[in-house]
This record gives structure tokens, C-alpha cells and sequence, in this order.
């Protein structure tokens, strides 16, 4: 496993400390004026959610893990647990419906979605970047309100709200931002 100093986490990366394996949320750069710089780390436990917030000297080392990404088809949702499928073996993998957070409501029946492992053990869930919705509840068209910064809330079909532009009506499947949860463009 390669080893990194502590000034080169990113956010996203995931690491062996304690004996866990964490992924950085949150890194803060942090150089003070009497004493040496630090990273400040907000740190998420990948197995049990648990939280922790870390300080990395720039000669820390720590031991980055790679993550094997594979695709996988969601299947179906019960007791809280999502099951997804290897679409080459038919092997078929769990994981708590908690490690997707409020972007749930995005995955579909069907969709393929990249699930991380770290030694045949599923660890982490990613959503495609962009997903596609339809509109069921929105303000209804207004001819000539195209000001430039105007939004307008709308409820899509999963029953989250995000913000459209104008000229979105109901009924339209639009384009969203699974990172952001925001409208990107028309479907």
C-alpha cells in the first residue's frame, strides 16, 4: 500500500488509520502563525459511518487504500438494505440504504451505479453523475419571465425539490446533478 504525507489527503481518498478504513470528507489546510502547517481531516469510518476529525503534520505518513471499482445493477431495496448485481457473475451484493444519504431518491430500479471493494468486501455506493426526472409539481410557464437568475421550485418524481428555471413545465424530464442535487438541463 503506498504510503502519503499528511499535506497530500484530498477529499475523497481513502485511508488505513487506526486500524479502520476512513474516507476524507472535509480537508482543511490549516498553517498558523507560530508552530508548522497541518491538514486538518474530517474523516468518515466506511464501515460503520462513525466520524472523526484528525490532524496530519506534513510528515505524518499515512497509508492510502485503493479501492476496487466495480459496476453493479441496483436490484431491489429491503429492510433498509439495497442489493445490487454483478451484471458479468450474477453475484449479488448488500449494502445499507444510509451510505447513499439524501441522494436515495435518485437511484432507479435497474440503473448500474459503481460500488467500491477493498478485499471482495463492499464498502461504498456511487451514483451516476446526472440522472434523469420528471417534473410532477411546478409554477406553470410565464411567457416573458426569462430574467436571468429567476428560479422557480419544483417536485420531481422522487420526491425531491430542486430549483428549475422558468421556462420548465410540469410533466418535463429534466437532467440532475447528483452531486450537487441541482437542474443541469433539459432530458
Amino acid at each position: 500500500m503506498p504510503k502519503i504525507n499528511g499535506n497530500e489527503i484530498r477529499p475523497g481518498n481513502v485511508l488505513e488509520h487506526n486500524d479502520a478504513l476512513w474516507t476524507a470528507v472535509k480537508v482543511d489546510h490549516v498553517k498558523p502563525g507560530k508552530g508548522g502547517a497541518f491538514a486538518q481531516v474530517e474523516l468518515r469510518n466506511l464501515r460503520n459511518g462513525s466520524k472523526l476529525n484528525e490532524r496530519f503534520r506534513s510528515a505524518d505518513k499515512v497509508e492510502r487504500v485503493r479501492l476496487e471499482q466495480k459496476d453493479q445493477q441496483f436490484l431491489y431495496e429491503s429492510d433498509g438494505m439495497l442489493v445490487f448485481m454483478n451484471t458479468e457473475t450474477y453475484e449479488q451484493v448488500e449494502l445499507p440504504s444510509e451510505i447513499l444519504g439524501d441522494r436515495r431518491p435518485f437511484l432507479q430500479d435497474g440503473m448500474t451505479i459503481v460500488v467500491e471493494f477493498h478485499e471482495e468486501e463492499a464498502l461504498n455506493a456511487t451514483l451516476p453523475q446526472k440522472v434523469i426526472c420528471k417534473v410532477v409539481e411546478t409554477e406553470p410557464v410565464v411567457k416573458g419571465q426569462t430574467a436571468a437568475n429567476s428560479f422557480k421550485p419544483a417536485v420531481l418524481d422522487n420526491g425531491v425539490k430542486v430549483m428549475v428555471p422558468p421556462f420548465v413545465g410540469q410533466d418535463e424530464d429534466i437532467v440532475v446533478n447528483t452531486e450537487t442535487m441541482e437542474y443541469t438541463e433539459r432530458a
